[in-house]
């Protein structure tokens, strides 16, 4: 029997964000995953292939073409798809829409985090940034904080507006003022310069970091960095290579050892006291696109 292809309209519909980070969890109890990525360009395009084997769970290949031209042809300018493999044979098991693994993917991983170093007590989330993912990110907060008020920041303020109104959360234009009342923020620009100011920081807030993933790309500033225990969804695909951490990590402001743990480091990833200040950086990469993978098929053929 051929493999399936799962589009987004298949399964989107029969997934859930607490069964997906229950699927995350098990992944990392497995060995570690062995990850690669490979790039290919022709410009102005741009083909990013990402792979991971973990034993047990079997392998993937996330590929995505970019070619920012396809504007001018009333395309989408990202095109992609995953292929995954059996853990027993190697056999294509399926092929899963791109867009359907990075949605539930990005998302589930931020609220993995979350769950485990936000105080259970939150009330307050605020979104930085107005795009498809923080759409997703409010989903994902909503199935485990259903009685959450959720408020939006935008760097433009029509689309904080209009996320606002389409979402159902409320929308400050002032930053500043925003941070100060939330228990959970989560960023998701894509900022080269820091938005959040560890000054503005309070006692026993959670940051998920999601927008960085180039070097030169920063979300939140050194105080932020030094004033919070800091946790990583992989040490392999944060510290050299997002500008987050590697910056800060190149110039001193912060140091390697206060990474305290990744999601392999279950033990001692979560929150110590109610007053302390936690940040996790979401860095992705394809070991989390194959657990995701594995439960969305999972999902369909029981769906």
């Amino acid at each position: 029997m051929s493999a399936p292809f799962i589009s987004f309209e298949d399964a989107d519909k029969l997934l859930d964000w607490g069964a997906l980070t229950d699927a995350l969890v098990h992944g990392h109890s497995l060995p570690k995953a062995e990850i690669a990525d490979t790039f290919l360009y022709r410009k102005p395009d741009t083909m990013l292939s990402r792979a991971a084997w973990i034993d047990g769970l079997g392998q993937a290949v996330k590929t995505a073409t970019v070619f920012p031209e396809n504007t001018k042809r009333d395309l989408p300018k990202i095109h992609g798809a995953v292929s995954l493999f059996s853990d027993l044979t190697g056999q294509l098991d399926a092929m899963i829409d791109f867009h359907l693994v990075t949605k539930w993917k990005t998302a589930g991983d931020s609220l993995l985090a979350a769950k485990r170093l936000a105080r259970p007590d939150s009330k307050a989330i605020l979104l930085v940034g107005s795009g498809t993912v923080a759409g997703n990110m409010a989903a994902a907060y909503r199935s485990h904080w259903p009685d959450a008020d959720i408020t939006v920041w935008s760097r433009t303020p029509e689309n904080g507006e209009a996320f606002a109104q389409a979402q159902k959360t409320a929308f400050n234009p002032d930053l500043s003022d925003a941070v100060s009342q939330a228990d959970i923020i989560c960023t998701a620009t894509m900022s080269t310069e820091p938005v959040i100011k560890g000054g503005w920081l309070k006692e026993g807030q959670h940051l998920d970091l999601i927008g960085a993933y180039r070097p030169d790309m920063r979300e939140v500033d050194d105080v932020a960095l030094q004033r919070a225990r800091l946790f990583v969804d992989s040490r392999e695909t944060t510290l050299d290579h997002i500008g987050e951490l590697k910056i800060p990590l190149s110039t001193g402001q912060i140091t390697a050892d206060q990474i305290v743990a990744s999601f392999y480091e279950h033990d001692v990833f979560k929150r110590q006291t109610s007053s302390e200040i936690t940040i996790a950086k979401n860095g992705g990469g394809a070991h989390l696109d194959l657990m995701t993978s594995r439960y969305i098929l999972d999902a369909w053929r029981n769906g």
